[in-house]
């Protein structure tokens, strides 16, 4: 009785089969279609291993929504380097709203020697040319994201040659925390002091001879601090070509979330655009000699994640490689049959195209003259 309801759940099985098999008997082979059939699983194979190695990259996707934290703090990170002496200049930060924080809060003022050595002028060059590139193919961001923490530091090496030079120039370097509104950061001549009205710099006891603003941009970011990311300003170098001269760069900050399977932050970006002028009052160019960073934060947050294609989806498109290309080749390969069948047809009538023969009565025969034995002799 169970070999009997096998037998009848096989038969049934052989009924439904949509792929019905031919004998072999039946199969022509040819060396057209051996050809055709080697160039298909050679293309198929090479799709195969490109569309593995599209599977095994990712891709990282953008939303962006309102910012709605407005009762933190914002961490400017800054690392520069001004070509004066430390008791000649002051760094602080002005907000909007009118709150003044002062560099003693985060900042250290450190001696230096302004010139670079030679690996200091290569690691300079090196992140000049990345910042270039940068600026020319934007989607390089999306590598710099997927890669951080795993790339090299991008701080300032430490001078490998022991110089008896005597420090020349300031580093200003550290953090400060600031309210998420408008503000200007700022490094001038003089200690800041604060007073009611908002606050000045002690620069009368400093002379103009020893104004010189020329300065090295580190490091300047915003929000955590993420090593492997590089900044728009980072590698920047100014050099003054007068002593009144003032450096302007305008910040737009735009908040960024960051996922990516290596990490989970919480950073910014910003875009910024520079701009410089000689201070001279009498030819009607007003202002201040010094460094000015006027930065904005963006309504908008942006929220990066680091995306993988699905495994279901791979299979999808490698079903799709193979059906295709058999599909493809079968057809051209059909197509090529048929051309070719046409042409050697045509070639075969005109070989065998019928001749006229004269008859005795005056009338032609179109049809072809037997050869007999007969007629050999």
């Amino acid at each position: 009785m169970r070999r009997l309801n096998r037998k009848k759940t096989l038969n049934l099985m052989k009924e439904l089969d949509a792929f019905p098999k031919v004998p072999e008997s039946y199969l022509e082979t040819s060396a057209s279609g051996g050809t055709v059939s080697l160039i298909a699983f050679t293309t198929i194979a090479f799709l195969t291993i490109m569309e593995f190695m599209v599977y095994r990259d990712t891709w990282m996707k953008y939303e962006y929504e309102v910012d709605k934290d407005f009762t933190s703090k914002l961490r400017i990170n800054i690392d520069i380097t001004v070509a004066m002496r430390c008791q000649y200049v002051g760094a602080d930060v002005l907000d909007l709203a009118e709150t003044m924080v002062s560099s003693a809060d985060g900042l250290i003022y450190e001696p230096v020697i302004f010139d670079l050595s030679p690996q200091q002028k290569e690691w300079q060059r090196m992140l000049q040319l990345i910042q270039s590139r940068l600026q020319e193919e934007h989607s390089l961001q999306d590598v710099i994201f997927k890669s951080a923490f795993k790339g090299a530091s991008t701080a300032l090496p430490p001078r490998e040659d022991n110089s008896l030079q005597s420090p020349d120039a300031c580093r200003i370097h550290g953090h400060l925390y600031v309210n998420k509104v408008a503000g200007n950061f700022h490094i001038t001549v003089g200690k800041a002091i604060p007073h009611p009205r908002g606050h000045a710099h002690l620069a009368a006891l400093v002379s103009h001879e020893s104004y010189n603003f020329s300065h090295r941009i580190d490091h300047l970011s915003f929000g955590e601090l993420i090593p492997g990311i590089i900044n728009p300003l980072d590698g920047t170098e100014k050099i003054a070509s007068d002593h009144n001269q003032m450096f302007q760069y305008f910040i737009t900050v735009v908040p960024t979330k960051l996922h990516t399977y290596k990490i989970s932050a919480e950073t910014h970006q910003f875009s910024v655009t520079e701009r410089e002028r000689v201070i001279n009052h009498a030819a009607g160019s007003h202002g201040v000699s010094g460094i000015f960073m006027k930065y904005d934060i963006s309504s908008l947050m942006v929220t990066v994640t680091e995306e993988h294609m699905p495994f279901w989806q791979f299979l999808v498109r490698l079903c799709g490689i193979i059906g295709g290309i058999f599909s493809t080749t079968g057809i051209l390969h059909g197509f090529g049959r048929f051309v070719a069948e046409v042409i050697f047809c045509r070639f075969r009538l005109g070989s065998y195209r019928s001749t006229s023969v004269p008859l005795p009565d005056g009338h032609t025969s179109n049809h072809v003259p037997l050869i007999t034995d007969n007629s050999t002799h």
